[in-house]
């Protein structure tokens, strides 16, 4: 339906959006806030939950554009996928424990990295992406 290319900027903004609503409910907490007190907790949110849905329907949207799918889901993406439900987890962790919000601030980043390697280097795929040396990119 849509060309990869868009697929893969909205996954980007979704990762962007996610993690805007993630570092402001861990300030929040890290800051003696608690659930009660968040007064734009609906805008935060909302803004994580739109974040997730557009990670979640580009993602598969980059896949099925690949024809990664053929064969069912590629293993390098269950890891993904439990990262990913870790960090729609968060918020749900971040209200009821507040105060562990400096703890997930450096943890969830660190989350995210891991989950990036697998979408990028899909380990364990015989055809994961090859990685041009830059002196076989350069034409004189």
């Amino acid at each position: 339906m849509f060309s990869y290319q868009l697929y893969n900027l909205l996954h980007v903004l979704g990762i962007m959006l996610v993690f805007m609503a993630l570092g402001a409910l861990a300030f929040h907490g890290a800051n003696g806030g608690t659930k009660d007190s968040n007064k734009v907790r609906g805008l935060v949110m909302g803004t994580h939950g739109l974040g997730v849905l557009l990670i979640i329907v580009a993602g598969f949207g980059m896949l099925a554009r690949t024809r990664s799918m053929a064969a069912g889901l590629p293993g390098w993406l269950h890891p993904k996928l439990l990262i990913w439900v870790l960090l729609g987890a968060a918020p749900a962790i971040l209200n009821r424990k507040p105060e562990w919000g400096k703890l997930l601030w450096f943890l969830l980043p660190l989350l995210a990295a891991t989950s990036a390697y697998f979408g990028i280097n899909h380990p364990g795929e015989s055809s994961a992406p090859a990685v041009q040396d830059d002196a076989e990119t350069k034409t004189e």
